[in-house]
């Protein structure tokens, strides 16, 4: 699920955090790190099991109105390709989705299913819905359009579910962006063909949690030496006038420099800077643009670049 973009802009919001509080204790910080990418998994299985809560509260609304006292024909006999949409199946019978939920314990909408409720109330009231029900038998193409759409149009743009969200978990404001580019992802490659949903884990492989590990670790053990670094390529520039983030990305981007050889200078520069634009000022990116690219010209006139395969290029 996590893109090497995702951890480094995890491991900045931990380098960060740790700058604000200063507890010395690298353990703790390494552990709240994993725990802060974890904790980003979460919050997609959880966006994602909330299309089975939706199905499930359409089936009730659907079952409560076909038994009132004077219920219409439409009422006795609804439609019902939003309770059978395909890839709501999918989602639901994916067994690592089911296993995921109980071990992490991710019964929020059980808990709190006022949200699911309002959700649904407003689907079922928007134009969407009643385009979507103007035919009853379910098409795939169709029914993944109708996720994709409801999820861009009225679940995501929720504040009141957003706001539940931000209560309950300090970190997870920051994942939305991540977690919804994620989930529409998902969305959009699944085939008619599939069996079953591709459900993507936290980390592609352990290489990619060894390197979390490793660059929050690595930068912040060099933090004052590449503070330095950083000065020296900045003459005119006051050390307090540099944003925070903008010198935890630099030293970041250092750490790649010198301690990741299969890692090409390029690549880390056009990473940071993709980052720097997402979350600091305007002219973050072409500040921290004109540091790296002194540095980097440095340290390869000095041999300190020991990069490997395509590293230089």
């Amino acid at each position: 699920m996590l893109t090497r973009r995702h951890i480094r802009a995890k491991v900045m919001q931990s380098l960060y955090a740790y700058a604000q509080t200063d507890t010395g204790n690298l353990h703790a910080e390494e552990k709240f790190l994993l725990k802060s990418m974890e904790g980003m998994h979460d919050l997609f299985l959880l966006s994602l099991s909330f299309f089975v809560e939706l199905k499930d509260a359409a089936e009730e609304f659907l079952e409560k109105s076909s038994h009132k006292y004077l219920a219409t024909e439409e009422e006795r006999n609804p439609n019902r390709k939003f309770v059978n949409n395909k890839i709501i199946a999918l989602i639901e019978k994916n067994p690592f989705l089911n296993e995921q939920l109980e071990k992490r314990k991710l019964n929020h909408w059980k808990q709190n299913d006022e949200y699911v409720v309002l959700i649904w109330n407003e689907i079922r009231e928007s134009q969407l819905y009643t385009d979507y029900l103007k035919t009853r038998e379910s098409n795939f193409a169709e029914d993944k359009n109708f996720l994709l759409d409801i999820f861009k149009e009225i679940i995501a743009p929720n504040e009141k579910l957003y706001d539940y969200l931000e209560d309950t978990k300090l970190t997870w404001p920051d994942d939305f962006p991540i977690v919804n580019t994620v989930l529409l992802k998902t969305f959009q490659n699944i085939k008619a063909t599939d069996k079953s949903l591709v459900v993507p884990r936290t980390f592609k492989n352990m290489e990619d949690r060894d390197f979390a590990l490793q660059l929050f670790k690595k930068t912040l053990n060099n933090s004052e030496a590449y503070t330095e670094e950083v000065k020296g390529k900045t003459p005119n520039w006051d050390s307090d006038r540099i944003a925070e983030i903008d010198l935890v990305l630099l030293k970041m981007a250092i750490t790649e420099f010198l301690h990741f050889p299969s890692i090409p200078v390029k690549v880390t520069i056009n990473e940071y800077l993709e980052i720097a634009k997402e979350y600091s000022t305007p002219k973050s990116s072409i500040f921290i643009n004109g540091v790296l690219d002194k540095l980097s010209r440095e340290y390869q006139a000095e041999g300190k670049l020991n990069k490997s395969g395509r590293g230089l290029m």
